[in-house]
This record gives structure tokens, C-alpha cells and sequence, in this order.
């Protein structure tokens, strides 16, 4: 070894913990070896007994995915050099915990990776609501002839439920679309002066279920948001209005939606339910005026190397001691989804 090798300062170890599943989509192999240039990389399938405890030993950096489980105050115990986790996914609330703040460990997430998908299939949705898409084609034709009676986009209004990541980027969707729509928007930590930036009307939920034709939400999964449209606000919708729920089921009351639905008064695009997956038969599935995806919105397929690109630029930064950009406090995490 020569004296200039000698002098470069030894890699942070990294070890991989995620489904296998997911892995090669996670880190093909141009973003493994660029993660492996800047780290020594152990790979961990899912954790379980006593495979794991070696490898978190030495570990600085855990990047982590799908399938990886909570990092209890007993996984950290085996892990006493851990000083970040990078999470090449969404969310990362059902991983990190108390133990990890309380070990001032750096956190950090690829939720913005995964909001471009997001934002992109409930704007599609959008689209097919405001045209009414499920019950027109419901009607196998039977209004064929009238293009009067069609309902287009201009001057149609659509209320966004939540300024989050999301939210936000359906927004600046809708604002750059320019596709003649009204835009409310309801969020409790959204000012209106920010909500004219983004082309949007700042008003309370009652109000926006009330005025809007298409209904989006983008709130957080929050004790005080489970059950936020409940019956009396889904009733509250205009005749032939629809929901477009790509956030999280147990934000709206699936039984009054069920019978709003089942009443052809309204439509609903739904790529999150309550339960998730809904039991084989709930009538969500067999209405004509309902679509259930099976959480499909976020990235997919090739899409899923956004998260590693993400997460292996964030562990340069780390390295480099440079910000996050998806670094995530735990006084953030609280109000994130």
C-alpha cells in the first residue's frame, strides 16, 4: 500500500436492509457501485434472529427500503456506531422511532423522489373526474350523441385537502396545466397569501367540500385527521362530485363513502382504502362509479431506482457533511404522512 492510499480516511460502512424483492430496483448495479465507491456496503436481507446482529456491529450508515423493520431501542443497542439513516422510500414513520432521536441519529428520507409519481397519477385522476370519466363510461354509450351535456374542466372547481409534499406539487400541477379549473385549497398550516402563489383559495374543509366538483387528498394519516371526511362532509359534496384519495384510506369514512358511491351521487378514485386491501367483495369494488387501485401511485417497476439515485446522493452529502435534502426532524415527523 502507498504512503498517499494510507492516508485516505477509511469508508463509513453501510449496511442494506430491505426486502429482496426490491433491492436490485432500489440499487441496480450503476447506483450500487457508485454507493459502494463512497462506502463499504454490506448487504442484509430482512432482518430476523440473530442474522443481522454482526453486521449492524460496525455500521455508520443504514440505508434502508420496503421490508426493513422498526429500529427498536434494542436494534440500535447492536448497532453503537450508527450515526444516519437514509431511507430509500416514503415514509418513515413505522421505522424510526423515539430510541433513534434520543441517539441523535440523522435521519433522512426519499419521499420527494416518490412524490413526482404521485403527484403525476392523481393529477391524471383528477383530469377523469372532472370529466365524470366512470360514470359516462358507466353508461356504455348512452349519452353518445350530446356533447352538451358533458362536463368539461373550465370553471370547474377542485378542492385540495392538504398543502403537504404532495399536495403542493398537485397545486403547481394544476397551476401550470392551466386547464381552466377554480382551485381551493384546505390546510391548517397554510397561509392565504401562499395559497394565491399557488393559484389556490385558502378556506376552511366545510367550505371546500361544499364548493368543489373534484375533492384531492393530500393530509397526513394524524389522529386528528383519521375519519377527516366523514359522512356529513362527503354529503356535503355537489351532486355528481367525486373523490380522488391517493394519501391514506383511513382519512375518509369508507361506509358513508360506500353508500355516497352506491347512490350514484358521487364518483371515486381511490388508490388508498380503509381497510387496505378491502375485503374480496366490499361493493367499493363492483361499483360502476368507483376506481380501486391497489396503491399504485407512487413509484413502480423502473421507477423505484428514483428512491436509490435519492438516498445514494443523500449519503454523499452526509459524507460530505453537506445538508439533506430529505433530512427528517422529529418534530417534522409528527405532520408528515
Amino acid at each position: 500500500m502507498t504512503a498517499g492510499a494510507a492516508d485516505q480516511p477509511a469508508r463509513p460502512r453501510t449496511v442494506c436492509v430491505m426486502d429482496p424483492d426490491v433491492v436490485d430496483l432500489v440499487l441496480p448495479p450503476d447506483l450500487f457501485a457508485r454507493l459502494a465507491r463512497l462506502t463499504e456496503v454490506v448487504t442484509v436481507a430482512p432482518w430476523s434472529g440473530t442474522d443481522y446482529p454482526d453486521a449492524l456491529a460496525g455500521a455508520e450508515i443504514l440505508f434502508t427500503g420496503w421490508g426493513c423493520p422498526p429500529l427498536t431501542a434494542g436494534v440500535l443497542a447492536r448497532a453503537p456506531r450508527l450515526r444516519a439513516v437514509l431511507h430509500a422510500a416514503g415514509s418513515v414513520k413505522a421505522l424510526v422511532g423515539d430510541a433513534v432521536w434520543e441517539r441523535g441519529i440523522t435521519v433522512s428520507s426519499a419521499a420527494d423522489a416518490n412524490a413526482a409519481p404521485v403527484v403525476a397519477y392523481t393529477l391524471a385522476l383528477i383530469t377523469l373526474a372532472a370529466r365524470r370519466a366512470l360514470s359516462s363510461a358507466a353508461g356504455r354509450g348512452a349519452d353518445w350523441p350530446d356533447m352538451t351535456r358533458r362536463r368539461g374542466a373550465d370553471g370547474l372547481t377542485v378542492g385540495v385537502v392538504g398543502a403537504s409534499r404532495i399536495g403542493r406539487g398537485v397545486l403547481e400541477g394544476l397551476r401550470r396545466a392551466d386547464a381552466g379549473y377554480r382551485v381551493l385549497v384546505s390546510d391548517p398550516y397554510l397561509g392565504a397569501e401562499d395559497a394565491r402563489r399557488w393559484g389556490a383559495e385558502r378556506v376552511e374543509l366545510a367550505e371546500l367540500c361544499r364548493r368543489s366538483a373534484v375533492v384531492t387528498l393530500h393530509a397526513p394519516l394524524l389522529p386528528e385527521t383519521t375519519g377527516l371526511l366523514d359522512a356529513a362532509l362527503l354529503a356535503s359534496i355537489p351532486d355528481g362530485g367525486a373523490l380522488v384519495n391517493t394519501a391514506r384510506g383511513a382519512l375518509v369514512d369508507t361506509d358513508a363513502l360506500t353508500r355516497e358511491c352506491a347512490s350514484g351521487r358521487l364518483e371515486a378514485y381511490l388508490d388508498v382504502t380503509d381497510p387496505e386491501p378491502l375485503p374480496p367483495g366490499h361493493p367499493l369494488y363492483s361499483l360502476p362509479q368507483v376506481l380501486v387501485t391497489p396503491h399504485i401511485a407512487g413509484a413502480q417497476g423502473s421507477e423505484v431506482r428514483r428512491l436509490g439515485a435519492y438516498a445514494v446522493e443523500e449519503t454523499a452529502r452526509w459524507i460530505a457533511g453537506e445538508p439533506l435534502l430529505g433530512e427528517v426532524t422529529r418534530d417534522q415527523l409528527e405532520r408528515l404522512a
